[in-house]
């Protein structure tokens, strides 16, 4: 996130899109709440299900599944037309305007209308309400991210930003909600495919030079590229890796295409699964490390408002169980790598030297509250708000990065005639692994599968029945909750449940930048079980 959350208290309009923020992040869906409800902030929420936040919004825009980048383009193209952009931030501080405005020009509020199902009166409404207002914040979630065009949808709502001026001070900015407590901790710490501790990229031998110094060991060469986790699942099943090691993560339930998860896990020669429950995925490994969870061990995270806070042993690890950083340490030493961590403040020790932001950052500091990156030095403060002069490019602008609408990978058709879109449900978190076995498991306790009234009616549906969906990659059934919450020939699943895996319906393919894959839209098949 750009911004922290005490900004929020601080936005005159609201842009909600792609987030069920009040299901999947209740805290800040609170804030938001309460910043509408009692501060007096405008609301636009952009969803294709009817949400929550519907109910509190000034415009409500409930645009088709993968027409989000014709939606934000029609927005900037009436900002465009009325003038309403922000000329004096964007000669000081972006580039690339002239670009902009001639991508944008063909999506007139009727042109995107007839792509995006929502009428060109409403587009020019939200348009006109986030761009005049003082102070404007987006928010959004994997609703953007989790499509193959995921990486234009972000391109787009930074672009409507950018336009306005809508960054660099409190109650502005872009900010995507992080799915898991510590994401923007693992991506800091060079969990992404392409670059090192600190986002330094792989391909550059100054980077690949220092951090060989750091580790005292030699790296590969610097045209050498990590997988990300769909290409590592198609490699398996081709055949050309041979061993994984799966570390607090349950890919046979939240990874697309489910059955070619099992196949490419199944071909491997060896896996290994460190995680603190027996897991779906766990039951496949050849060797199960287990591990301490988050109240059994100390070390840092940071969140999605890039605050690092200090962890505090509460319990005692069970059984046989160790810190994740102990496993990982004896495993190293056990091939011949004498690492000297002994405590996870070691670790982070390392990634101050590692991490310029964290730089500043030492365990007696956090011992007084988080601190929010970049932070430096020791005498640095943190940065609560990114972007507050400059950008960080060499030049210190930002550039507008235009991009046209693509349809998705795959429409309905004859066969298929619904579009299928996963997500969280309030009671349950990812796959289900923790919350399924805790006391708020009894509220939602199997699949269900939201389903218009008039898809409904004309299948003969009722509330309750068991009804079945099946795309072009496999088949699941569960019971039908009928509901307005979906559009007509739209449906919704949760993704928590092992035994009905949504993703048994979601494709592999991917984004290409992001190689994200495309979960929030399958063609399906929907039919009540007789």
């Amino acid at each position: 996130m750009t911004n922290d959350f005490e900004s929020i208290k601080s936005a005159d309009t609201i842009l909600v899109i792609g987030s069920n923020t009040t299901e999947a992040h209740p805290v800040i869906g609170s804030m938001i709440k309460e910043q509408v409800c009692y501060n007096g902030a405008k609301l636009i929420v952009c969803d294709p299900r009817k949400i929550e936040l519907h109910k509190y919004a000034d415009v409500k825009i409930r645009q088709k599944s993968g027409s989000d980048v014709a939606l934000i383009n029609a927005m900037m193209n009436v900002i465009i037309e009325e003038e309403l952009y922000d000329l004096e931030f964007i000669s000081n501080r972006v580039e690339k305007f002239e670009e902009l405005k001639e991508v944008v020009k063909k999506y007139t509020p009727e042109y995107a209308e007839e792509i995006t199902a929502i009428s060109a009166d409403d587009i020019k409404r939200a348009a006109r309400i986030y761009a005049k207002a003082k102070n404007s914040a987006i928010f959004y979630t994997m609703g953007i991210t989790q499509h193959t065009t995921g990486t234009n949808n972000v391109r787009a709502l930074c672009n409507l930003a950018l336009l306005c001026g809508m960054l660099g001070r409190p109650g502005t900015g872009v900010n995507p909600l992080r799915g898991q407590n510590n994401v923007q901790g693992a991506c800091d710490m060079g969990c992404l495919p392409a670059t090192m501790p600190g986002y330094a990229r792989v391909a550059d031998s100054t980077v690949t030079a220092k951090f060989a110094e750091l580790w005292g060991c030699e790296l590969p060469d610097n045209s050498v590229k990590g997988l990300s986790v769909a290409k590592m699942m198609e490699s398996a099943g081709n055949g050309d890796i041979k061993a994984l090691f799966i570390m607090g993560e349950n890919p046979m339930v939240t990874d697309a295409d489910t059955n070619h998860v099992s196949h490419s896990l199944d071909k491997l020669d060896f896996l290994v699964v460190q995680d603190i429950f027996l897991t779906e995925t766990a039951e496949k490994a050849d060797v199960v490390l287990p591990s301490s969870c988050w109240s059994e061990k100390e070390g840092t995270c940071t969140n999605t408002t890039r605050a690092v806070q200090l962890l505090r042993k509460a319990k005692k690890v069970p059984g046989g169980a160790k810190d994740d950083f102990k496993i990982i340490t004896e495993l190293a030493r056990k091939m011949g790598y004498d690492w000297k961590y002994e405590s996870a403040k070691d670790v982070f020790e390392e990634i101050r030297k590692a991490v310029p932001s964290y730089a500043g950052m030492t365990y007696d500091r956090l011992e007084n509250g988080y601190l929010q990156w970049p932070c430096t030095n020791e005498e640095h403060s943190g940065t609560p708000i990114l972007h507050t002069e400059k950008f960080a490019r060499p030049n210190g602008k930002a550039t507008f990065s235009p991009c046209e609408w693509k349809a998705p990978h795959e429409w309905t058709d004859e066969k298929y005639p619904f579009l299928a879109t996963t997500g969280r449900n309030l009671f349950h978190y990812h796959s289900g692994t923790m919350t399924r076995k805790s006391a708020t498991a009894g509220h939602v306790k199997e699949m269900y599968i939201e389903i218009h009234p008039q898809d409904a009616d004309e299948l003969n549906i009722h509330n309750g029945d068991v009804i079945e969906v099946e795309s072009r990659r496999g088949k699941l059934s569960g019971k039908a909750k009928v509901t307005d919450s979906v559009s007509p020939k739209m449906i919704f699943l949760p993704f928590h449940f092992a035994e009905s895996s949504a993703n048994l319906l979601t494709c592999a393919v991917v984004d290409d930048v992001s190689e994200t894959p495309g979960f929030k839209i399958s063609a399906v098949s929907v039919n009540r079980r007789v």
